[in-house]
């Protein structure tokens, strides 16, 4: 999340439509592309926001969770399409991980991407904590 700016409500959820959500950000965001086997494999670029920005509106129902390794991280799929549109990372568990592929298009100005080394996730954390901040106030 980047803070600076007017903040504006970005929608979107699921490809089936099942799961839709909101969140208050400002236009520009700064997105995370991250290394680990599962975000590799979804493709799962995201932004971290604090969960109180978080308004899910519909499908909690139609939504089901995976977890695996520290089972820190809670993978959120709809059930009937598979779309992961959120999630809570592993590095911000207080948080919400959005798929920016996932946000409706309009809301969103600029997107900055940021690598994460999700490979060496306990090295590079050590090394770049700042990533916390995305999901506080």
């Amino acid at each position: 999340l980047n803070l600076p700016g007017p903040m504006v409500k970005h929608f979107g959820g699921c490809h089936c439509k099942a799961v839709r959500w909101y969140f208050e950000g400002p236009r520009e965001l700064d997105a995370w592309v991250c290394t680990c086997s599962i975000c590799v494999m979804k493709q799962n670029h995201h932004v971290i926001i604090p969960q109180s920005k978080f308004v899910l509106l519909k499908g909690e129902d139609s939504i089901t969770t995976y977890t695996f390794n520290t089972h820190v991280a809670k993978h959120k799929f709809c059930k009937k399409c598979g779309h992961q549109s959120f999630y809570n990372p592993r590095s911000n568990p207080d948080g919400v991980g959005v798929n920016i592929y996932s946000i409706d298009e309009g809301s969103v100005d600029k997107i900055n991407l940021k690598n994460c080394d999700g490979k060496h996730w306990e090295e590079w954390m050590a090394a770049n904590s700042d990533i916390k901040k995305y999901s506080k106030l």
